[in-house]
């Protein structure tokens, strides 16, 4: 493995990147350009010891888990994703045809012992593939059903049931991963199906997409205007599933506030 190669490889990359294009705060000083190494480690979900010996050709060969994490954090294109497995010595395995609608049975079954959280999977297109009984109590709709997703609602109006404060940034967190999405999956007659309904039935997801937003999962707040509990203060975090490119997403109240009570309240056994 040529570790020169490899380390310089991923300085250049990381230099060519800018903090506002994933949605990381860029109005303090920056002695070099492009993202730091603590924040490519954060996104790439690894430590930052890690991140800096691969940087400073002192790592040991990465794994190939590791190297699609890096191609994902840096934003990699599928050449230069392959180029980043021929350095590190591995054959990158070829992109999936289409994105992955199955969830794994263990993620599944962690949503359900999490009982004051709601929670759902969503694939790379946005479908809801998986939730709790909270999850469905606070979104409602046609989250049940199975049928549901949160590009749909967002832009459609389909399923959706309560207004919340987020809707206009999640507009453009939606857009920069379908945009993602489109990029992996250049065959995937779904997702080719669900970009042509939303450009047609949405100017203002159309307009969006030609910004090319990008957005990086991460903790927000908003507020949403639940019909029975009222207006709720809610946190939002994500996880991802990297092998298959689903995000889990957790949906909480801070400990002891009013949300969080009406959250024990909209619990199946509040």
């Amino acid at each position: 493995m040529p570790r020169q190669e490899l380390a310089r490889f991923l300085r250049e990359r990381r230099a060519a990147l800018r903090p506002y294009e994933l949605g990381l705060p860029s109005d303090t000083p920056r002695r070099t350009p492009g993202l730091r190494r603590e924040e490519v480690a954060e996104l790439a979900h690894m430590s930052v010891d890690y991140y800096v010996r691969l940087e400073q050709a002192r790592g040991p060969r990465p794994s190939p888990r590791i190297l699609e994490a890096l191609a994902q954090a840096l934003r990699l294109t599928p050449a230069e994703r392959s180029h980043l497995f021929r350095l590190a010595g591995t054959s990158a395995p070829p992109p999936a045809a289409g994105a992955v609608r199955n969830v794994r049975p263990h993620v599944a079954r962690m949503l359900w012992r999490l009982p004051e959280t709601g929670a759902i999977v969503t694939d790379a297109t946005y479908g809801v593939i998986a939730w709790n009984p909270l999850a469905q109590a606070l979104l409602g709709g046609d989250l049940g059903r199975g049928t549901a997703n949160l590009a749909r609602r967002r832009f459609l109006g389909e399923g959706r049931l309560h207004e919340s404060s987020s809707v206009e940034e999640f507009g453009s967190i939606v857009v920069a991963r379908l945009r993602r999405a489109a990029d992996r999956y250049p065959y995937d007659p779904r997702l080719t199906a669900l970009l042509d309904e939303l450009h047609a039935g949405s100017a203002e997801f159309h307009q969006l997409w030609e910004t090319r937003p990008v957005h990086a999962p991460g903790h927000r707040v908003k507020a949403l205007d639940h019909p029975t509990a009222g207006r709720l203060r809610l946190n939002c975090d994500v996880l991802l599933v990297p092998e298959d490119d689903q995000e889990i997403v957790l949906i909480t109240a801070d400990p002891g506030s009013p949300s969080a009570r009406a959250l024990r309240g909209l619990a199946p056994n509040g």
